[in-house]
């Protein structure tokens, strides 16, 4: 005689419930357990950044004053540094361009600094601001720069990658001369300006780079033959004119009119 199998008996609502609740309620213990246990051990002396470590050398800067300088500025340990901030507090500083942090296990942060490279000052006159080989302007300590033998570049501030660019190009062009180029201004109203090592301003005229550098080549074309008939130093050139320039060389002049100077134009 077979016998029908034997089912067990569902367990009423209110202790599945209970079970349930006592399940989620061990979850949530064991989490905050876990958390503060957490919390306990990243707050141990163990994990306190100890060390800052720079990678790479450096020409304008050094270790010793760089960690003097970002230190006090961090906070956290080596789990709740911010490496956002503390790479913008090593790019805060004088000639660091970028950097790069991480940390490594279990007290050490490394860090690894681009420095800008400049090639001008920036400005109406010689001081604390450069502008790097990207053509970015910063701002160093005024001592920093005393002995840097750069020329000087200067122009609103949003175009300061085309003046350095005109630089490039124009900068060769005079060593026909054997006067190198110290000064290339591009003014509001868009007119390049420049001034030789020797003294001599030149008007350069409006334009875009190409066509500033077509004038100047005209121009040394011909000027070193005129400065050299006349035995004098050139004092300025305007190469504003479409088929020429006009010269002046330091002591030659001619006069029309009383007291109306005129200069000799090619």
């Amino acid at each position: 005689m077979s016998r029908s199998p034997a089912f067990a008996a569902p367990l009423p609502l209110d202790v599945r419930l209970m079970n349930r609740l006592a399940r989620l309620l061990l979850l949530l213990f064991v989490a905050l357990l876990l958390g503060l246990v957490g919390k306990w051990l990243i707050s141990q002396p163990t994990f306190t950044l100890e060390t800052i470590r720079i990678d790479n050398e450096l020409q304008h800067n050094n270790p010793v004053t760089l960690r003097a300088n970002v230190a006090p500025k961090l906070t956290g340990n080596f789990f709740t540094l911010d490496l956002a901030n503390t790479r913008q507090a090593f790019e805060s500083l004088p000639w660091v361009r970028q950097a790069e942090v991480r940390r490594e296990f279990p007290d050490r942060l490394r860090v690894r600094l681009v420095e800008h490279e400049p090639v001008a000052f920036w400005g109406t006159e010689f001081g604390s601001r450069l502008i790097n080989t990207e053509g970015e302007v910063f701002e160093v300590n005024e001592g920093d720069v005393e002995a840097e033998e750069l020329p000087l570049l200067h122009g609103p501030k949003a175009q300061a990658p085309e003046v350095l660019k005109a630089f490039r190009v124009l900068s060769p062009l005079f060593d026909t001369l054997d006067v190198p180029l110290v000064q290339l201004e591009l003014t509001g109203r868009g007119s390049w300006r420049a001034r030789l090592e020797s003294g001599a301003m030149l008007e350069l005229g409006v334009g875009q780079i190409d066509a500033i550098e077509q004038r100047t080549r005209r121009f040394l074309a011909t000027v070193s033959q005129t400065s050299t008939r006349f035995g004098r130093n050139i004092e300025s050139a305007d190469l504003r004119y479409p088929n020429g320039y006009a010269l002046k060389l330091r002591g030659v002049t001619t006069v029309s009119g009383p007291g109306k100077k005129q200069q000799i134009t090619r």
